[in-house]
C-alpha cells in the first residue's frame, strides 16, 4: 500500500490484494473459510488517543453460533499486541469510552437481560480492570449514549407506550409469554417488519444518572413519549442520537407517522432538553428523510443528512446545516452528487467526515462545511467504519480480496495495518483478482462491470460462468468482502464470475440511481444483456454456452424476469438460474411486504392507482415462457420479500414441468445468517451449478 499527502490528509491507495500471506497461496476460498473468518468491527479510541478497542466476532461452528469479545491495542506502542478485555462468558458489543477516558462501557447479557457493563481504564498503562455490570434493569437495553460529562447516560429501551414504568413492560412481556392464547389484534400496520412481528412496543429514550463509580444510580426516567422508534427499526444506529457539547440537549431523528408509518419516509430531527422539556421538531418543513444530527461544539449549528424526495428511500442523502438560533438551513455541498453516510467531526472539529459509494467502492470523504468541497481520503476498497483521532484516524477497511482489518491513516499519508485478525487463515488462500471493465448500456451511458477469473486459471482455457446480479436494486457490486454473496466463493469453485452495476446502482450519481424506478424490467435488463455481451467479447475465457445467472432480492426478481424474457437460444439462453428471496408477483408482493413506501415509489403509486405499472414488469405474467431450470431459495422469516413469493415461483416451475428445487430456511430472514445454514446454502448452490455447468 502507498500513501500520499493530500491537503494534510492521507489518500489511501489500497491494492485489491491486502494483508499477510499473499505469497503463500495454496488453495481457493471455501464457504467453510468464509464462515470461519473472524469479523472485526466497532472500533473506538480513548480520548487521549492511546488505546484502541474493537469487537471480534468468532464463529463456533459446532455450536452453530458466534461469540463476540472486546480487544484492546495500545496505539502508542508499535510493537504491542492486542489483548482480550472481556471474558469468554460475555458476548460484548457496542463499546464506548467515557468522555474522561477513565472507563470503557459496553452491552452484554446478565441473567438473560441486556445490561450496561463497565471496565475501568488506566490512561497511563492502557489497561483495563475486570468488567462489572453497572445496570440492573428489568428489560433489555438496546443502545446507549454517554453524556459529555460522564454523569448521565441515554438508553434506548423497547417499552409498551401505555406503561409508565419499565417494570410494567417486563411484567406484560412475562404474562404474554405465559398466556395460553397467542393471538394478537392489530389496528394498524406494521404487523411485521423485516423478520419480527410487531408486539406493540416502541423504542424510547430514557435518562439515567451514573454515580462516582460509573454505576446506574436509582431509577431511569423516560425522556421521550413518541409514536416512533429511537433509533429507527430495523437498522437504525447510534448516529441517530447525539448530545449537545454541554450535555443539556439531546438531538434525535424519528419517524412519527402513526397509521401511515409503512408508506412514509418522513423522518424528522427533534431536540429535547435532558430534563424532558422543550421538545422541538427541527425539520418539520421537509417531508422526506432527515437523519443523524451532529451539533457543533459551540451549539450554534446542527449538521445532518437529508433527502428531498418524500417516499424515496434511495434518494441522495445531502449534508445540511441548520442555524439553531435563526432556523435558517442550507445544503453544504450541493455539487457533490453522492449520497453521504452518517457524519462525524474530524479530530480538530473543523471538517465533516463521511463515507460514500463511488464507482464500486465505499470511500472515506472529508467535507469542508464552509465551502462545501468534498475530498476523498481513500481511493479503493470499502471503509465500513472510521474513528477520528488526534493523529489522523482509525479505519475499518476490507476489499474483494481481504476481510476487514483496522488501519491507522495519519495526516502525513502513512497507512499502517493495526490488526491481522485472520492472518493465519488467509495465509493458505488464493483469491481471484477482479478486473473492471466498462461498456455503453441503456441510453448509451457508461456502465461498469467486473470479471473474476477462476482460481487456478490457465491461459487458453475456457470456463463456465456465474453471472451474479445484485439486489437493492439501489445497490452495487462493491470492492468489499461479503459473507453472503461473495464472488470469490464461485471463483474458488472453478467458475469465472461476471457482475454488472446496471442502471439503478449507487455510486454513479443520483440520476443513474433514479433511472431504475418504474423501469425494473427494461433498463437494467438492457445493461445486463449488453454487459454480458461485452464481457464475452472482451474475455475469451468466458464460456457463454456454460453459464448460470444468480441473484437475490431485486436480483431474484431479475432472475424471475430473465426466466420469461432472456431465455431463447438467439438471446443467449442460460443453462440454469438461482433465485434467492426474489419478487415473483409484483402486485401480490405489495400486499404482503411491510415497507410499502418502497413498492409505491418504485411503481409510481399503489396497485389501485397505477395498476399498469405493477403489471408492466411482473414476472408472474410471463410464466408461460419459463423453461430454464431454477433453484429457488427462500427464508420463511423474510417479511420484506415474503415466503409466498418463493413458493409461488417454485409452484410455477413445478406446474410447468421445469427442473427445479426449493431450498427453504424456516428460521432465516432476507439473509442466511446462521453459520450452518450458510454452509448449506453455499453447498446447495454449488451442487446446482455443478449439475448444469459441466467443468
Amino acid at each position: 500500500m502507498l500513501g500520499k499527502a493530500h491537503r494534510g490528509w492521507a489518500v489511501l491507495v489500497l491494492g485489491l490484494g491486502l494483508g499477510m500471506g499473499q505469497w503463500a497461496q495454496t488453495r481457493p476460498l471455501t464457504v467453510e473459510d468464509l464462515v470461519g473468518f473472524n469479523r472485526i468491527s466497532q472500533p473506538v479510541v480513548s480520548p487521549d488517543g492511546q488505546t484502541l478497542v474493537y469487537n471480534v466476532r468468532e464463529t463456533v461452528l459446532a455450536a452453530n453460533k458466534a461469540h463476540t469479545g472486546l480487544y484492546a491495542l495500545q496505539l502508542s506502542s508499535p510493537t504491542s499486541s492486542a489483548s482480550r478485555i472481556t471474558p469468554s462468558t460475555l458476548n460484548a458489543q457496542d463499546p464506548h469510552f467515557s468522555p474522561d477516558g477513565q472507563a470503557l462501557y459496553f452491552l452484554s447479557t446478565h441473567n438473560d437481560i441486556t445490561q450496561l457493563f463497565r471496565a475501568n481504564h488506566s490512561n497511563k498503562t492502557a489497561t483495563f480492570d475486570t468488567p462489572t455490570v453497572v445496570s440492573a434493569l428489568p428489560v433489555d437495553i438496546d443502545a446507549y449514549w454517554l453524556s459529555p460529562d460522564s454523569h448521565h447516560v441515554l438508553l434506548s429501551i423497547a417499552v409498551y407506550p401505555d406503561c409508565e414504568t419499565l417494570a410494567c413492560t417486563a411484567e406484560r412481556l412475562k404474562k404474554t409469554a405465559e398466556h395460553p392464547t397467542q393471538g394478537q389484534v392489530y389496528t394498524q400496520l406494521f404487523v411485521r417488519h423485516w423478520d419480527q412481528y410487531n408486539d406493540g412496543r416502541r423504542s424510547q429514550l430514557f435518562v439515567g444518572t451514573l454515580d462516582d463509580n460509573g454505576k446506574l444510580a436509582g431509577a431511569v426516567s423516560r425522556l421521550t413519549h413518541i409514536d416512533g422508534d429511537i433509533p429507527s427499526k430495523p437498522f437504525g444506529g447510534e448516529s441517530e442520537v447525539s448530545f449537545s457539547k454541554d450535555g443539556n440537549t439531546v438531538y434525535f431523528n424519528v419517524r412519527v407517522a402513526g397509521k401511515s408509518e409503512p408508506w412514509s419516509t418522513n423522518f424528522d430531527i427533534y431536540s429535547i432538553n435532558l430534563d424532558g422539556h422543550n421538545l422541538k421538531n427541527l425539520t418539520e418543513s421537509n417531508l422526506a428523510w432527515d437523519a443523524d444530527p451532529l451539533p457543533t461544539a459551540d451549539g450554534q449549528t446542527l449538521y445532518y443528512r437529508a433527502m428531498s424526495v418524500a417516499g424515496a428511500e434511495a434518494d441522495r442523502f445531502r449534508v445540511m446545516s441548520l442555524d439553531l438560533k435563526t432556523g435558517s438551513r442550507k445544503e453544504v455541498a450541493p455539487n457533490f452528487d453522492r449520497s453521504v453516510g452518517a457524519l462525524q467531526w474530524s479530530a480538530d472539529g473543523k471538517n465533516l467526515l463521511t463515507t460514500v459509494d463511488d464507482h464500486g467502492t465505499h470511500l472515506l470523504y472529508l467535507i469542508n462545511p464552509k465551502n462545501g468541497s468534498a475530498k476523498a481520503l481513500t481511493e479503493r476498497g470499502h471503509v465500513s467504519e472510521f474513528v477520528p483521532t488526534r493523529n489522523g484516524m482509525i479505519i475499518a477497511l476490507d476489499s474483494l480480496t481481504h476481510p476487514t482489518d483496522l488501519y491507522r491513516l495519519d495526516g502525513k499519508g502513512s497507512v499502517t495495518a493495526l490488526t491481522h485478525v485472520n492472518e493465519d487463515k488467509l495465509a493458505a488462500i488464493e483469491f481471484s483478482q477482479p478486473e473492471v471493465f466498462s461498456f455503453k448500456g441503456y441510453n448509451n451511458e457508461p456502465v461498469q462491470g467486473t470479471v473474476f477469473k477462476p482460481v487456478g486459471y490457465k491461459p487458453g482455457q475456457s470456463y463456465p460462468v456465474a453471472f451474479l446480479i445484485h439486489g437493492g436494486p439501489q445497490g452495487s457490486w462493491m470492492d468489499s468482502f461479503s459473507y453472503r454473496w461473495n464472488p470469490q466463493t464461485y471463483a474458488g469453485l472453478g467458475y469465472a464470475v461476471v457482475t454488472i452495476d446496471f442502471h439503478g446502482s449507487t455510486g454513479y450519481g443520483q440520476a443513474f440511481t433514479d433511472s431504475i424506478s418504474e423501469h425494473w424490467g427494461d433498463r437494467p435488463l438492457e445493461d445486463l444483456q449488453k454487459g454480458w455481451a461485452q464481457a464475452l467479447s472482451q474475455y475469451p475465457f468466458l464460456d457463454g454456452k456454460r453459464a448460470c445467472a444468480l441473484g437475490a432480492s431485486y436480483g431474484g426478481f431479475m432472475i424471475n424476469w430473465i426466466a420469461g424474457h432472456w431465455h431463447t437460444p438467439s438471446s443467449g439462453a442460460w443453462r440454469c438460474l438461482v433465485n434467492h428471496d426474489g419478487v415473483f408477483d409484483t402486485r401480490a408482493m405489495y400486499y404482503t411486504t411491510e415497507e410499502l413506501w418502497f413498492a409505491e415509489h418504485e411503481n409510481g403509486g399503489t396497485p389501485w392507482t397505477h395498476p399498469n405499472a405493477f403489471e408492466k414488469f411482473n414476472p408472474a405474467a410471463a410464466v408461460g415462457e419459463w423453461r430454464i431450470p431454477m433453484l429457488v431459495v427462500q427464508g420463511a422469516r423474510d417479511y420484506r420479500v415474503p415466503i409466498g413469493q418463493g413458493i409461488s415461483a417454485f409452484t410455477a416451475l413445478q406446474r410447468r414441468g421445469i427442473e427445479s428445487e426449493l431450498l427453504l430456511f424456516p428460521t432465516e430472514n432476507h439473509w442466511v445468517l446462521s453459520p450452518q445454514n450458510s454452509i448449506q446454502w453455499h453447498h446447495s448452490v454449488e451442487a446446482w451449478l455443478k449439475r448444469w455447468l459441466p467443468q
